[in-house]
């Protein structure tokens, strides 16, 4: 069985998709995101953007190998608008996504399963409006190396066609790469045997 090495995300900030039902409107937020607390501060600016609306409901999910998620009904009934949201962004097979539904209140009342449904339904329109893009799980390491060693490192940083992400080339150098995961143990023990260069990882 091969290992898993990718995931799909979003690539922007997807904003105001409007689903309407019996005059209550509900307005579709997607948002790129790597932790919790661009989460939440992207929900507290919607808060303010939305001061007079009646709910702010959201679902996320966070992080690749190890996920994170929470799912707020934001005091709807229990289980009619964060999981909704939630079963989306499963859905879709997405991580470090936000997804937020802000409902205006119509005066008249949709039942758990019309809610349900509202909340489902502008997920998903929101999400479908988004661009999906499918990123590899990466491991980075740092290389570290004498001056004299730059000729080898860089042949087979470029033979293996490895991004770096950084470098210092000074008499000490130093690079990090960032190498696919099903490709990391492999790039690891080729610069872990060569002579004075040693590869760690970050």
């Amino acid at each position: 069985m091969t290992e898993k090495d990718t995931y799909k995300t979003i690539t922007e900030t997807i904003e105001d998709i409007l689903f309407k039902d019996k005059n209550s409107k509900f307005f579709g937020y997607a948002f790129p995101v790597l932790n919790e607390n661009e989460a939440k501060e992207h929900i507290e600016n919607l808060k303010k953007k939305h001061h007079s609306a009646r709910h702010w409901c959201y679902a996320y999910k966070i992080g690749t190998e190890t996920a994170i998620f929470r799912a707020n009904d934001d005091g709807e009934p229990s289980n009619s608008a964060g999981m909704p949201i939630y079963n989306q962004i499963l859905s879709f097979n997405l991580t470090n996504v936000l997804i937020v539904v802000v409902r205006y209140f119509g005066g008249v009342k949709l039942g758990v399963s019309g809610l349900t449904n509202a909340y489902k339904t502008t997920a998903q329109l929101t999400l479908e409006a988004a661009n999906i893009i499918k990123k590899t799980i990466n491991v980075d390491y740092n290389i570290f190396f004498g001056y004299q060693n730059m000729n080898t490192v860089m042949r087979i940083i470029k033979e293996k066609n490895l991004n770096i992400t950084h470098q210092k080339m000074e008499l000490d150098c130093q690079i990090t790469i960032s190498v696919r995961k099903k490709e990391a143990e492999s790039v690891f023990k080729t610069f872990n045997k060569l002579y004075e260069i040693n590869i760690k990882k970050v």
